[in-house]
This record gives structure tokens, sequence and C-alpha cells, in this order.
């Protein structure tokens, strides 16, 4: 005899019992579709479990299936577009793989190893397979080379934009950093921006005192406004899988291609420590890039 119910908590329990013997099982759900779901092969588990002292083998539903359950699950608090996104990431793993693009590919194993854990949590799988390689810090290494910032520097049109992209670049400053600056922030040899967590200094090299001195007013930018410019001029320049922040990420491994320190490439940044910087750098340092002078 199997009764399924739900306690105070909400979460939906099974309870057997055969020979005289009970044993209970957490559904480990609030769903009581993927309660229904899960009962047959929960029921079958306990009831090998109280008529021979054996756990047996639960039988696996197809990974497909578990992906259905998985997304319409009503209990993850997901936004919208985060389960849109997390739709088209394990419907692409199902029928193409994981995808090649570095980033991309980080976050479909992230979502198919939760979605195996959630799984597995919920008894619908004998055992999650993890797919290694979705640590968020291995996610992209782009940086760009000489002849690809020589063409953004002198053939992105817009003067304001051309401005600030190389400004960017010269400083190594973040594009919102960069977008909120004042006049004020501005000294001779340094800027002061609002970083992450705390008010740091830039210094600014002779190139970047160029830039400023040629603008009658600082840049007042949007974050969206800038991602979509960059990618737009970069579409047009033949500069494929370009990114903003890649500017960034190239002024901190040439300056560890010329020699400096990375301790002072970490304060350069704004990182909150060397660890940062090694976890984000070290990736690059196999990677011979030609080396631009600042």
């Amino acid at each position: 005899m199997a009764t399924l119910y739900k306690k105070s908590s909400g979460i939906y329990y099974l309870s057997v019992a055969a020979q005289g013997k009970r044993t209970t099982r957490s559904l480990s759900t609030r769903s009581y579709q993927i309660a229904k779901k899960v009962r047959t092969n929960v029921e079958s588990e306990l009831l090998q479990e109280l008529l021979n002292g054996k756990k047996r083998k639960p039988e696996l539903i197809r990974f497909e299936e578990l992906v259905e359950l998985y997304l319409n699950d009503k209990e993850r608090p997901w936004s919208n577009s985060t389960r849109v996104r997390n739709r088209q990431l394990l419907h692409g793993y199902i029928e193409k793989g994981l995808p090649d693009n570095i980033t991309t590919r980080s976050m479909a194993i992230r979502t198919v190893n939760a979605c195996n854990r959630w799984g597995h949590k919920r008894g619908l799988i004998e055992k999650p397979q993890i797919i290694p390689g979705g640590n968020r810090w291995e996610s992209r290494q782009r940086v760009f080379n000489e002849k690809e910032l020589q063409t953004l520097f002198s053939k992105v049109i817009d003067n304001n934009f051309n401005q600030f992209v190389r400004f960017a670049y010269y400083t190594g400053a973040r594009r919102g950093e960069i977008s909120a600056l004042k006049a004020k922030q501005v000294l001779l040899d340094y800027i002061t921006v609002n970083g992450k967590s705390s008010v740091r200094v830039v210094k600014i090299n002779s190139q970047a005192r160029d830039i400023l001195k040629q603008r009658d007013e600082l840049w007042n930018y949007s974050t969206c406004f800038i991602s979509h410019k960059f990618k737009k001029e970069c579409r047009r320049l033949g500069i494929s899988d370009a990114r903003f922040h890649d500017l960034r990420r190239t002024f901190g491994y040439n300056l560890i291609k010329q020699g400096k320190p990375i301790y002072e490439v970490s304060k350069l940044l704004g990182h909150s420590s060397v660890t940062t910087t090694e976890r984000h750098y070290a990736p690059l340092l196999t990677t011979e890039i030609e080396d631009f002078e600042l």
C-alpha cells in the first residue's frame, strides 16, 4: 500500500507499507505533477527495500523527459528570460550537443549539470552525469591582436565613440566606469572611477590624456548602447567574436606580455586581489599575442 501526501511545508512524500513494515521518502518537490511522475519509480524502490532489504536500482527516464520536467518545474525561481535561456541551452544540447563558443559552452554545461542534479535529487535518474568545464571563470579568453586594435582605432567612424574605444583600451577601465566619469574626477595623471566595490584611482598615459584634451565634455553612454554599438562596428570591420570588455582583457594581457608584474596589473585593473587577476589571465599566458605599445 502506498500513500502520496503533502506536508505543511508543501513538499510531497510517499509512504509505502508491506509485511507490517512502513517506510517514507520525501519526493523533494511541491509540484503534484512531478510527484505523480516520480511516484512509480520511488514506490517500486521502497517496496524492494521493505521486502528484500536491498535498494532497487531505479529505472531511468530519458534526458529529453527530464529536461521538460525541469523546465516546467514552477518551483524554480527563474525570471521569464532565464527560463527561455535555459530552454534554448538544454534543447540545443539535445539537438546538437555542446556549442563551440566558449562562453555559451560554459553556460550550457552549468545548465545541463543543474538539470541532472535536479533529476537525481527527485529520484528521476540514478546518478547525475556531471560534465566538467562549467567553471564560469573559464568562460572567455578573447583578446585583440595588434591588427584588430589598429583597425578599431582607425576605422570606427563615429569620432566620439572612436575616442571612447581608444580611451577604454589605454586605461583598462570598465565601460560603466568611463561612461559615468565626471569632470571633477579627471586630474593630470590619473582619474578616479567608481569601481565595482569602491572608488579607485586609474593612472592614465599620454594617449589617454590626449583624448581627454580633445573633448569639450565627457561621454554619457548607457552600457547597453556601448555593447550594441561596439558589436555593430566590429561586425562592419570584419572582427569576429568581439565584446567591449575584451578591450580591458587585452589591456591587462599586453601589460603582462610587456613584463609588468601581475601585482601591478591587478592594481591597474582594480581587481579585489591578485588571485582574481591570476584566475582571469593565467589561461591566456600560454597564448601568443602580438605586443602592442600602450
